[in-house]
């Protein structure tokens, strides 16, 4: 079993940065492919970057590209997420995931609001 827990989200302003992190315990493998998704009120969880665990391949979505920058930080068990550049339309809660042979792990999420 995996355990995800988020930080990092808070208020920023339209053009502003913020790094969420995500603490990974549990049973960790270089198998695994670690995502980070949103879900804004009143809409579905989008796909926003995902790395894998060996940090052998990235990808993202269209909206984040060239804005967002997903890492991995070994010593720390941890991920990252560098968003720049944020817009109103990134205001959501952020959640990581870790997509395993097992069925997918989630954490509790974070919140980011970005103020016009």
């Amino acid at each position: 079993q995996v355990q995800l827990v988020e930080s990092g989200g808070g208020l920023v302003q339209t053009g502003g940065s913020l790094r969420l992190s995500c603490a990974a315990s549990g049973r960790t493998s270089s198998s695994y492919v670690m995502g980070w998704f949103r879900q804004a009120p009143g809409k579905d969880r989008e796909f926003v970057a995902a790395i894998n665990w060996s940090g052998s391949g990235t990808s993202y979505a269209d909206s984040v590209k060239g804005r967002f920058t997903i890492s991995v930080d070994y010593a720390k068990n941890t991920v990252y997420l560098q968003m720049n550049s944020l817009k109103p339309e990134d205001t959501a809660v952020y959640y990581c995931n870790a997509a395993t042979a097992r069925g997918p792990y989630w954490g509790q999420g974070t919140e980011v609001t970005v103020s016009s």
